[in-house]
């Protein structure tokens, strides 16, 4: 089987459950680190699917990597070979195939409801949940691009997910989260966190507070998404 391609845009913001979920179904994997200067692979083919984890920078932002990458979504998508993107990697996805990211009409940080947009997508996508928690880090957002459609949103930011085809999904939130990273950005971006909570910006004690059951639920959700996206996996 040819290798699922796991693009990271940052160190800090490595695979994750994603891809501790890939190792555990035996799936092969090939780390595309653009953050150490890689080049963005020009053949969509080589890969059973491909993956894009977060980062820091915009979707905007005039990286080397942003028209490559662009270009590389694009063909992926015309050669059914399944995308999924985590919170920049879903910006990235939007904006590749004609949506737009700007600034979100709410930051949002800390672990924040979602909700399904419709039985269809609780059941296609989510194990029939409607609502869920999960970890939030942005200040911009993405709109759905022509084609798409939403699967999830929250109070805050109404584009939380989309799903194209069936088999490409972007995400505003980060289901991808393990206790190591939630602890990790908290500790590298503390400046970023308020001391006392709002509903949609949460303090480094809340956001830590009860972290394994919390990880625990997001992992339950977060596997079976992968494994609904790994349906349509190229041999």
């Amino acid at each position: 089987m040819r290798p699922v391609a796991v693009i990271r845009f940052s160190r800090s913001e490595g695979p994750g459950r994603f891809g501790d979920w890939l190792a555990a179904q035996g799936t092969p994997t090939r780390l595309v680190a653009l953050d150490q200067g890689e080049p963005v692979p020009d053949d969509p083919g080589a890969f059973a699917g491909i993956g894009m984890m977060g980062g820091p920078m915009g979707a905007n932002d005039p990286t080397p990597w942003r028209d490559p990458l662009a270009e590389l979504l694009r063909r992926a998508v015309d050669a059914r070979v399944p995308v999924i993107g985590h919170c920049l990697g879903g910006q990235v996805l939007s904006r590749a195939l004609g949506g737009e990211v700007s600034i979100a009409p709410t930051t949002e940080i800390g672990w924040i409801d979602v909700e399904a947009t419709d039985a269809t997508a609780a059941r296609e996508w989510f194990g029939g949940r409607g609502r869920m928690n999960v970890f939030q880090w942005h200040y911009d957002a993405f709109t759905i691009p022509s084609g798409a459609r939403r699967v999830l949103t929250s109070a805050y930011n109404p584009n939380q997910a989309f799903v194209l085809d069936e088999r490409h999904i972007g995400f505003q939130c980060h289901v991808e989260m393990t206790r190591e990273l939630v602890t990790a950005w908290c500790g590298m971006a503390p400046g970023e966190l308020p001391e006392s909570s709002t509903p949609a910006r949460q303090s480094r004690a809340d956001i830590e507070r009860d972290l394994d059951a919390r990880i625990a639920s997001l992992n339950a959700i977060a596997d079976g998404i992968y494994a609904r996206w790994s349906r349509r996996l190229t041999s």
